[in-house]
């Protein structure tokens, strides 16, 4: 498979992180080459890829990841800089004029903001390859945009974030409930774009997921298992998760994450009230120890979870993943979403629940990384 194909589908895939990272926004899928696919967390960009002249002594994990950032930031695939099947070339001048891009933003944040990363690629570009440089006239509502951290005043008044968790665990069935799950067993259905296909998850206690997404292909399985997490095509070389992707997959995999919250964060932030449809909700914003931030929001009423925004880092800037969550139904005591949509710049998609069950048996073989099948042979060897 092409470099091209490879990064459209990381670029896709990130999306899904727990279920289907395969899927993504619906692009077309291969399984990928053995040459990149196992990124060796200890080497650096230009140690793992060919060519590096900006990006030099980033971890190699975070390489694919910063590409996706600028493909996301520009609205552009990997071809508008990168010649096909030769991505070490120079041969367009995008690629010379994107290194100069970075070069003047590394200097921006560098000599004007103290080293932070004020200014990414997404400042100017805002989804298009040539910045707007004269504003626009208002014609309807704005889009909704997932921006990078919030910078307005916390509320000086109202609920402490301890206050919020706390209506939060008592709103879905309070802590008992949720630490006496040990396993819970869905079944659904995967809705992106014109695209919808039956998925099987399977969780198990502590942090072990594994989704199965049914497609005429063959199955796209993700999987986390507490310690490492995969992805790909049943009978294929699979993707193993670095960096982000396997901490968003932990989060996911969580069943106990409502009363973990407390503990994950080294300090949390009422920041404001936030509308989510027509309800209004309290955005929270959790700082981690070595980790992005985290955003949550809870409905003023019913003090249920209705979004969770995380972030994965790259060189360049902070890639948003925006979970919503929707039909909390009760089970076994326990109120649970029925649905949820996952959004990032690159795609959407949204899984609905048909059947869940909870505290069922799980064997734990199902969360065993299987062998990596061997590589094909090459023609005339």
């Amino acid at each position: 498979m092409t470099d091209l194909k490879r990064i459209r589908i990381l670029s896709s895939g990130a999306l899904l992180t727990a279920f289907c990272l395969t899927i993504g926004s619906g692009r077309s899928q291969t399984s990928a080459t053995p040459h990149t696919d196992q990124v060796p967390a200890s080497r650096t960009a230009e140690q793992q890829f060919k060519n590096i002249q900006v990006l030099k002594g980033i971890p190699a994990e975070q390489f694919i990841p910063t590409m996706q950032f600028i493909a996301a930031s520009l609205g552009v695939e990997c071809g508008y800089c990168h010649v096909p099947d030769a991505f070490e070339k120079d041969d367009k001048k995008p690629k010379q004029t994107a290194r100069k891009m970075m070069e003047m933003e590394f200097a921006i944040n560098r000599d004007d903001f103290d080293g932070h990363r004020q200014v990414t690629c997404n400042s100017c570009h805002r989804g298009a390859a040539i910045p707007v440089a004269i504003p626009a006239v208002m014609t309807g509502d704005a889009p909704v945009v997932l921006s990078a951290l919030p910078s307005v005043e916390p509320e000086k008044s109202g609920p402490t974030p301890g206050q919020l968790l706390d209506k939060y665990l008592q709103a879905i069935g309070g802590s008992a409930a949720v630490d006496k799950v040990t396993s819970r067993v869905m079944k659904a259905t995967i809705d992106f774009g014109h695209n919808s296909f039956p998925i099987d998850i399977y969780c198990k206690d502590p942090e072990k997921r594994i989704s199965f997404t049914h497609m005429p292909e063959g199955d796209s399985v993700t999987a986390f298992n507490g310690q490492e997490g995969w992805l790909g095509m049943t009978g294929s070389r699979l993707r193993e998760m670095r960096g982000s992707d396997l901490d968003g997959a932990s989060i996911d995999a969580d069943l106990h994450l409502a009363t973990h919250f407390k503990t994950m964060f080294t300090d949390m932030r009422v920041h404001r009230i936030e509308k989510i449809g027509d309800r209004d909700t309290y955005e929270v914003l959790g700082n981690r120890a070595g980790k992005p931030p985290i955003r949550l929001y809870f409905d003023q009423q019913s003090g249920l979870l209705l979004r969770l925004v995380r972030y994965g880092d790259t060189a360049l800037g902070l890639m948003p993943t925006q979970i919503d969550y929707a039909d909390y139904r009760d089970a076994d005591g326990l109120k649970i979403p029925y649905r949820w949509t996952l959004a990032r710049p690159t795609g959407r998609f949204t899984i609905q629940l048909s059947e869940l069950k909870q505290n069922v048996p799980v064997d734990d073989g199902k969360f065993v990384k299987p062998a990596q099948p061997a590589p094909p042979q090459e023609k005339g060897k």
